[in-house]
């Protein structure tokens, strides 16, 4: 452990599972505070106890509460903060809620060194067939949120003249495919935002960057090969090589646990001049 972000507070959302679930579990390697933010509160405890075992500690008393900020004020409508871990905590939030979101930060700025927006949900129609409901709520969730909670931690970041926020948008932010129009559309804003966040932040000593995956082998994209594997009548390899390579120059798809790589060096001393950027980890798919 080369603790390259001691002493550092990250926000991770969606952080129970997939990419979140590296990025936090890189992090914490490196010596930050992690805050797992996710609507999936089991599963966010899970990774908090494989946290605090890889740092040789347990669960804090249950009695001991804490939020997203330095004096672990209580959460107010809309977020559950849970029992505090060494080196981690779980706060159990509906992130697609940005009243509450906005209202819970309202005169209480949401105090981290580092934000990761990494929730994220896809749904997939022909455009004529996309349901309202389906599209607001991808936006809300995927582009809104980040914006809420960017706002809301940018005043702490600037009084202390450092900060990094991380965007995981996607190669659909910087490309598109047919039937994934409201995805699309969501990254596409996220690398916008971003962009924004960048040039009002950088001098202020504010970060702001995007992670843009292709397809990454975690649990989802694992069922996923499985499922196109049975439905198409072939070889999981089959599927691999067929579909999800199919615009890769790179043989093999990626592991979260590359993705979480390069957030660790944009959140680090090693990232300050870092800002603006998206880094591509697709393959070769957006050089086409």
């Amino acid at each position: 452990m080369s603790e390259l972000l001691t002493n550092r507070r990250a926000l991770v959302t969606g952080g129970a599972s997939g990419i979140g679930r590296a990025v936090a579990l890189a992090f914490a390697a490196e010596g930050a505070h992690v805050i797992l933010a996710d609507r999936d509160g089991d599963g966010a405890r899970a990774v908090a106890d494989e946290i605090a075992e890889a740092a040789g500690a347990s669960r804090a008393d249950a009695g001991e509460t804490g939020g997203p900020y330095r004096d672990a004020a209580p959460a107010a409508a809309g977020t559950t903060a849970t029992a505090r871990v060494s080196t981690a905590e779980v706060w159990e939030v509906d992130l697609a809620d940005t009243s509450a979101l906005e209202e819970r930060f309202r005169g209480s700025p949401l105090d981290v060194d580092i934000l990761v927006n990494n929730a994220g949900i896809q749904r997939i129609h022909p455009l004529e067939e996309f349901p309202l409901e389906e599209w607001r709520f991808i936006q809300t969730l995927m582009l809104e949120s980040p914006f809420v909670l960017t706002k809301a931690a940018l005043s702490a970041m600037y009084e202390r003249g450092w900060g990094r926020i991380i965007n995981l948008s996607s190669v659909h932010g910087i490309r598109a495919s047919a039937f994934k129009s409201a995805y699309v559309a969501a990254k596409h804003g996220l690398m916008g935002l971003m962009k924004t966040t960048a040039l009002e932040g950088g001098p202020k000593g504010v970060t702001c960057n995007a992670i843009n995956p292709g397809y990454v082998m975690t649990p989802l994209v694992e069922s996923q090969v499985a499922d196109q594997a049975t439905t198409r009548g072939i070889s999981e390899d089959a599927v691999l090589e067929e579909v999800f390579l199919e615009h890769s120059a790179v043989p093999s798809l990626p592991g979260a646990e590359d993705v979480a790589a390069i957030a660790v060096l944009m959140a680090s001393e090693a990232g300050r001049a870092i800002n603006g950027s998206g880094y591509s980890i697709d393959g070769g798919w957006s050089a086409e």
